[in-house]
């Protein structure tokens, strides 16, 4: 038997014995590993998703969705998850990085959730450190579910594992265009629907911010 097949035979096995459903792409693949681009499922209210500076500052990053529709953004890969199979489940806690060579911030690109931001009164989603192995502490706020949207799109939730009460226990991931019209990623009411799109190893070598 071909070693990719029994490889993808092995973990679709696996995640039935957890009772687990795979995430797909675009083209109905399951994803495993790798670097994929993370695109709106609406067309023409942004393009995919990236990081940029705060505040029209170059540092610290903020993940956001690129506003012109014709630009992918910036793939990221998948990691974390506690059942021990190779692809990525739906409905489990797992990390989000944003795939890129190097930085000027010289910070991690994992996504978090930072603190509430008072003035505009939100949780964003914000690039920073990642999770330690128990996924305790402050790290806890590192770790997102993809849950399946209706027939073709995805969803991100986060639900932390250390619930703060000023936190919301459970919250869809959103955009939140902010005084500058940066569409920032946000906990809200309103999802933001996405697919994923697989990356090539090219167009993750050459991203740098």
């Amino acid at each position: 038997m071909n070693p990719t097949v029994y490889f993808v035979l092995a973990a679709v096995l696996a995640s039935s014995a957890y009772g687990l459903d795979a995430v797909l792409d675009i083209d109905g693949d399951i994803i495993f590993t790798g670097s994929y681009y993370v695109l709106p499922v609406i067309r023409g209210q942004g393009g995919g998703v990236t990081l940029e500076g705060r505040g029209g500052k170059p540092c610290p990053f903020d993940i956001v969705q690129e506003s012109s529709e014709v630009e992918e953004g910036i793939p990221v890969k998948f990691s974390g998850w506690r059942p021990r199979i190779g692809l990525v489940p739906e409905s489990e806690d797992l990390n989000i990085q944003t795939v890129v060579r190097a930085t000027i911030c010289i910070q991690s690109t994992y996504w978090r959730v930072g603190e509430f931001d008072y003035k505009r009164k939100q949780y964003f989603v914000v690039a920073g450190n990642g999770p330690d192995r128990e996924g305790t502490g402050e790290d806890s706020l590192s770790f997102f579910k993809i849950e399946k949207a209706g027939y073709d799109a995805y969803k991100f939730v986060f639900c932390p594992r250390n619930w703060d009460s000023d936190c919301p226990k459970c919250s869809d991931v959103g955009i939140f265009v902010d005084e500058l019209g940066v569409r920032r990623l946000a906990l809200s009411d309103k999802p933001f629907l996405v697919v994923f799109k697989k990356a090539n190893v090219t167009d993750v070598s050459s991203k740098t911010m």
